[in-house]
């Protein structure tokens, strides 16, 4: 990270993602900031770049008569800022000058003139320039003049608290330190000079170091004794700190702060310590005489012994979570509320540690979201402005959202507690795998497979898709007939992994699908780049199916027939499809004949619709085809992997010769 402390020193920026604030303490709702701006940087191929101001514009504009408290001193700041990979961190002078000019010039002689962005990401309600006039709306009115684009990103919220520096402000000054620690994302921290002191901790077997801290505006906590973590030329020590005014020792009036190390013996007088508070053991006290002291100073110790000890388990297991990959569970909601209700506690309860599990809501009108919000506080909620369909809604929710691994999980879906771990394993053994799913079975008939996706996808030479374990509407019992791990053409929807910038690169679902067959789309444009799709049964889960679009429904049959034959258009050879068009029309035709003697008539219609509707759509199918061979290209690691391709029609097998299971074709 380059560190700029002077706006004279400035390379020449362009093209640069940019969020501006104070960031006193980088907290959660700081680190939601960052991580966008540096996902941003990345899209648009530019630099990240945080501008912060010191002394705090609070400071300069209160002057002598400020109360501010501030949560990092600027070297502390940088080295939070560092921490979470900002390519560029600019520190402003902030003078009563520079807090004097108009909003507007703010926006064109400060912003503009130096940093050129294309983006601008903000904080929830951001204010700048003379009496901070300046908001959201006045930067998005620049937006066209300038060339950015602005961004903000709404208030983060740690159990319905709205995290923000002067919340975590107040924990620390009522000692509530595991409280501000969940909201910063790491320790709060002091840095001072060891200075000499009494020396009567030593004469109680308590040697202590004083600190000294240099900057008169860093807060410190309230007061009583923490377990800490103490830093000295690079090791980490465990030990206790002590903030008072040491009322039973007579005539000693003065606030201290005294660390005991433990396990420390060294002379280091002069030298710089950081601290790290854990968390408050106890209050301040008066004891009646300094025997009783240290009786309390040995049980203080054990104290924060089984603290710290405790605190370690818990990093070894973060530690174990970071070396795993970031796996997003993405649920597309649209009024399914009730399913939100039934499954989500089966998906918190996934054994994968390093999990993050969202909801993206359709604009739902069901009080979908009032239930993640007020039930579900572990699940992060996306929430789309408009109901976008299946295809389009992943696409926009998945924009937000950085991960190695995204799982497209249904609504309506119960996954086992371990249905993760086989899955990323695999994956992670073999990165040629683009996309896997797990083995798909009835959530009503636990014993058989589910229609969409059973146990693998598979396409036959005309384009008709089917499953092991499942051909049109025949679904097999499972009886473990097909438990093994195989490479098929295309993974289910309803729960379907896949590595998250290879989805990205190549451009996602197609928007137009709206819902159905999407996902076999996208399998088939990740197998022309020389992936592969796989199926790893081991991996469970069970689904209610038709939960969004019943089967009945001849919108679905619209959508099926409509978006098989883009499919198609979209992925096949040219020279394949000047007769492979020609034949689904009539197969289709013969599709509308067995309906007519069902006599679902709206079912006829709907294959009428279906064949108007994709060829008046023909241009735009046309173009989207070239984007997507031209984004195929840039990401190929090989040749087209035809596995999962039947080389007969599956029409003429399950209607003529009757073979009605997979194991039989």
């Amino acid at each position: 990270m380059k560190v700029f402390k002077e706006l004279s020193a400035l390379k020449g920026f362009s093209n640069t993602v940019i969020t501006i604030g104070s960031f006193d303490g980088v907290h959660t709702g700081h680190q939601k900031i960052l991580e966008r701006v540096k996902q941003l940087a990345k899209e648009v191929e530019g630099e990240s770049v945080l501008i912060t101001f010191h002394p705090h514009p609070r400071l300069v504009i209160e002057g002598e008569h400020s109360n501010l408290q501030l949560l990092s001193t600027i070297d502390e700041k940088i080295e939070l800022v560092k921490k979470y990979g900002i390519d560029n961190l600019v520190i402003v002078p902030f003078t009563l000058e520079f807090s004097k000019q108009s909003p507007e010039n703010y926006i064109l002689n400060f912003l503009v003139h130096h940093f050129h962005p294309s983006r601008i990401v903000i904080g929830y309600d951001h204010h700048f320039g003379n009496q901070r006039k300046g908001d959201i709306n006045l930067l998005k009115s620049y937006e066209e003049q300038c060339g950015f684009l602005v961004e903000e990103i709404p208030k983060q919220e740690i159990d319905h608290i709205a995290v923000s520096s002067s919340k975590v402000r107040k924990a620390l000054s009522e000692g509530e330190i595991i409280t501000a620690t969940e909201l910063l994302n790491h320790y709060f921290s002091i840095t001072g000079e060891v200075i000499k002191g009494l020396s009567l901790g030593k004469e109680l077997g308590f040697p202590t170091a004083n600190l000294k801290i240099h900057d008169r505006y860093k807060l410190t906590p309230a007061v009583g004794i923490y377990a800490v973590y103490i830093h000295h030329n690079g090791h980490r020590y465990d030990g206790m700190l002590y903030l008072g005014n040491r009322p039973t020792i007579e005539n000693a009036t003065n606030y201290v702060i005294e660390v005991n190390i433990f396990d420390f013996d060294k002379n280091i007088y002069g030298e710089n310590l950081k601290v790290d508070f854990v968390r408050r053991i106890r209050d301040d006290e008066k004891f009646p005489g300094l025997e009783s002291l240290k009786a309390q100073l040995i049980q203080d110790k054990a104290n924060a012994l089984a603290v710290l000890g405790e605190r370690k388990k818990l990093e070894e297991k973060e530690i174990q979570k970071k070396s795993l990959p970031k796996v997003a569970v993405v649920i597309l909601n649209f009024n399914g509320r009730d399913y939100l209700n039934e499954f989500l506690p089966f998906v918190l309860s996934s054994s994968y540690p390093n999990l993050d599990i969202y909801v993206a809501d359709n604009n739902s009108k069901d009080g979908s979201s009032q239930l993640v919000e007020n039930s579900f506080q572990e699940v992060k909620l996306i929430q789309l402005k408009e109901n976008h369909g299946f295809a389009k809604g992943y696409n926009e929710a998945l924009k937000k959202i950085h991960a190695d691994y995204f799982v497209l999980l249904n609504s309506d879906v119960e996954p086992t507690m371990n249905w993760i771990e086989p899955i990323i394993e695999l994956m992670q053994r073999d990165a040629t795998i683009g996309a896997c799913q797990p083995k798909i079975k009835s959530h009503k008939n636990r014993e058989y497979f589910e229609y969409a996706g059973a146990c693998g996808g598979w396409m036959d030479k005309w384009g008709y898709p089917f499953c092991r374990g499942r051909i049109f509407e025949q679904v097999e019992e499972d009886k473990g007939q097909y438990d093994t791990s195989e490479e098929v053409f295309w993974a289910s929807g309803a729960a379907m992994f896949v590595r998250a910038e290879l989805f990205k690169q190549l451009g996602g679902f197609d928007g137009f699908f709206f819902a159905h067959m999407e996902e076999i789309d996208f399998c088939w444009r990740l197998k022309r780049a020389g992936y592969k799709v796989m199926v790893k049964p081991k991996s469970v889960v069970y689904h209610v199916g038709g939960g969004t679009l019943s089967n009945t429904n001849p919108f679905k049959t619209f959508l099926n027939f409509r978006n098989s034959l883009i499919v198609l258009y979209k992925n096949e050879r040219k020279g394949k499809l000047y007769w492979l068009i020609p034949l689904r029309l009539v197969l289709d035709g013969l599709a509308g004949i067995r309906f007519l003697f069902q006599l679902k008539f709206s079912h006829i219609n709907a294959i009428r619709k279906a064949h108007w509707d994709f060829f008046s759509s023909l241009a735009e199918h046309k173009n989207k085809r070239r984007e997507e061979n031209e984004a195929i290209e840039k990401v190929s690691i090989g040749t087209f992997q035809k596995t999962g391709v039947y080389s007969k029609s599956i029409v003429w097998q399950y209607f003529i010769k009757k073979r009605k299971s997979f194991k039989n074709l």
